[in-house]
């Protein structure tokens, strides 16, 4: 079994984890934003983490209603531009909390006034010791290149994160248990795989809530299976990127029941006109009769809730679908787990 396949399993666990150990801060970092005015919150991330911030974007300004920009640090660190971010809340997200540019933007907005936050894996990094407060990812070491519990581990904090915003927010108790019955799906992700081991390239499609997690899928077969996979909004994908797919061409869409079923079901349908194959991750009936194939979850998960669970047989696709190409998904060509830019 490789690393990313073990780290993969660890999921629920680690989660559980993470909501027992990081509640007592939640209820003090609620406390400290009740007496800030924050009318801008600031993410600052790469990669994997970047993609989990792109689903805090959503989640966030859905439930609190404070606009949320993700940064782009090279503003930052080749620009040299000067913000104000007095009424800012800065979070950076690294799994390792090293990545130097992420840690130059945070330690640039904390003397500008800002209120910084880290999230993180690691308690003793970098990060840790320049923000005002941490919250740490309790996954233990993840020593495969393709992060996938610390993945997770980032996106539950946004839960935590949007609940200390507001308690409009969604419940994020019950992720752990729905992450468990997302990996019930192992034996269908793999014998789904079979089918797609000659794929070179492909169209990762998600909105709303789970339009992070098409990036993170298309990241991970990139780095893992070396397909080429391009990922949109379903809305988006309308408008000139369509021309792209012929007959067989695979597309996999993230497609919860919820507010994005109806254009979701409108793409399905002109897929199915141009004889692509299609596969989505779904727990709608109606879905996944509009699929050439589908990988199905329980019914009952909220599309607020849908983004964990959903990106499980995700993972699940892309290590087994690594091996099945004799790739090995732990040691990527040209990777290291930790990535320095500036």
């Amino acid at each position: 079994m490789s690393l990313m396949l073990e780290e993969i399993l660890e999921q629920p666990a680690a989660l559980e984890r993470t909501i027992s150990a990081e509640s007592d801060k939640i209820s003090s970092i609620t406390k400290q934003f009740a007496s800030r005015d924050i009318d801008l919150i600031y993410l600052v991330a790469r990669g994997s983490s970047d993609n989990a911030a792109l689903f805090g974007r959503y989640l966030i300004e859905v439930t609190t209603g404070i606009p949320v920009s993700l940064a782009a640090p090279s503003v930052f660190t080749l620009y040299n531009a000067q913000l104000n971010l007095r009424r800012a809340l800065v979070v950076g997200v690294s799994q390792s909390g090293e990545g130097s540019d992420i840690n130059h933007v945070l330690d640039r907005a904390k003397k500008a006034g800002a209120f910084t936050l880290g999230i993180t894996n690691e308690s003793h990094s970098s990060m840790a010791k320049i923000v005002d407060e941490t919250l740490l990812i309790h996954a233990g070491r993840e020593r495969s290149v393709a992060a996938t519990k610390t993945y997770t581990g980032q996106m539950l904090h946004f839960y935590m994160l949007a609940r200390a915003l507001s308690p409009k927010a969604p419940d994020y108790s019950r992720i752990p248990e729905l992450t468990h019955a997302a990996l019930g799906q192992r034996a269908d992700v793999e014998e789904t795989v079979q089918r797609y081991v000659f794929m070179d390239n492909c169209v990762v499609v998600g909105r709303g809530l789970n339009y992070g997690n098409s990036y993170e899928l298309a990241l991970k077969l990139m780095e893992t299976c070396y397909v080429v996979a391009e990922r949109f909004s379903s809305a988006d994908f309308f408008h000139g990127p369509l021309a792209i797919v012929e007959r067989r061409f695979p597309v996999i869409m993230f497609g919860p029941s919820g507010a994005t079923k109806a254009g979701n079901l409108d793409l399905l349908a002109r897929l199915r006109e141009l004889h692509a194959d299609s596969l989505s991750i779904t727990n709608d009936a109606e879905i996944a009769a509009a699929s050439s194939r589908s990988i199905m979850l329980p019914s009952d998960i909220d599309e607020f809730l849908s983004p964990i669970p959903f990106i499980v047989p995700a993972q699940l696709f892309a290590a087994f679908l690594s091996e099945a190409k004799g790739i090995d998904p732990d040691a990527p060509r040209s990777l290291s787990k930790v990535t320095k830019t500036l």
